[in-house]
């Protein structure tokens, strides 16, 4: 490790939170001291009482922006069938129906969706046949070796084609393939939204620092469910309860089986003694 080395992440609350990390063989303790406007000094403590300080500026993330219905498309990148055997972060059986749910957001809110996968005749292979099955008339763009999707130009063209600035955006894997993608179009001024529930990595620390990474450069992280219901925003709206509560019961069990219990109460359900709202 690097005698000094600093790691910055948001805390909970949305400020900044300060991590150090140093080598305790060269340096005993640190002070930080805040100063005006979010600025701040740190100062490390040398065993011989040497010190050594260097400037923090705490950084902000993204500014919050709805999306928009009118103004989306949904990328499934690489969301392969030999790639699924990467994904270590969840249960498998999981992570399929996240990825499977990612598609149908496109399909339930009739958003122009983008197929892609890298190298699918090799080890990689191809989407699962219930996603290509969803979406039969949707760009799909086979990279024959391009890692990040933005270096291939097909790719590019599909999605400038939309007009879309707001981009949904998961694959396998979260550290390469959704968080390359998502940088490199931010860089190119799209507004990108990484479904964390549909991208999959190696392990949890790994998928941990790629999130991390893409908060830190503007990417809005979110689960499929936030996903969702800032595209509805009104269960009175179209697509709303009709539609999506099919949709939260074939994805996202827990709030189908609520949806369930509350239309079986209604029907016939009878209040038992002791029952109170």
């Amino acid at each position: 490790m690097h005698p000094l080395s600093k790691r910055f992440r948001h805390s909970s609350n949305g400020g900044p939170e300060l991590k150090l990390s140093f080598d305790q063989r060269v340096f005993h303790r640190a002070k930080v001291e805040m100063l005006d406007k979010g600025f701040s000094i740190v100062t490390f403590i040398q065993r011989n009482d040497d010190s050594y300080t260097m400037p923090y500026t705490p950084t902000k993330g993204p500014k919050f922006e709805r999306i928009d219905k009118n103004n989306v498309v949904l990328l499934v990148v690489d969301h392969q069938v030999g790639l699924f055997q990467m994904t270590h972060d969840m249960q498998p059986d999981l992570f399929k129906n996240n990825v499977i749910a990612h598609a149908a957001i496109g399909k339930v809110f009739n958003l122009p969706t983008i197929l892609t996968t890298s190298a699918e005749t090799g080890p990689n292979g191809p989407l699962p046949r219930e996603i290509t099955d969803m979406h039969p008339n949707a760009p799909y763009i086979k990279r024959n070796g391009e890692v990040n999707a933005w270096d291939n130009e097909d790719f590019r063209n599909a999605v400038r084609e939309t007009g879309k600035t707001q981009i949904i955006i998961a694959g396998i894997t979260t550290d390469v393939c959704t968080a390359f993608l998502a940088l490199s179009l931010i860089e190119e001024g799209y507004t990108v939204y990484a479904n964390a529930d549909a991208s999959g990595a190696l392990s949890e620390r790994i998928s941990s620092d790629a999130n991390d990474r893409m908060r830190a450069a503007g990417i809005h992280v979110l689960s499929s469910f936030a996903v969702v219901c800032d595209l509805m925003r009104d269960w009175r709206n179209t697509p709303g309860s009709l539609e999506l509560l099919p949709y939260f019961d074939k994805y996202l069990t827990t709030y189908g089986s609520l949806a369930r219990a509350h239309a079986a109460a209604v029907s016939r359900g009878t209040i038992l003694p002791g029952e109170s709202e």
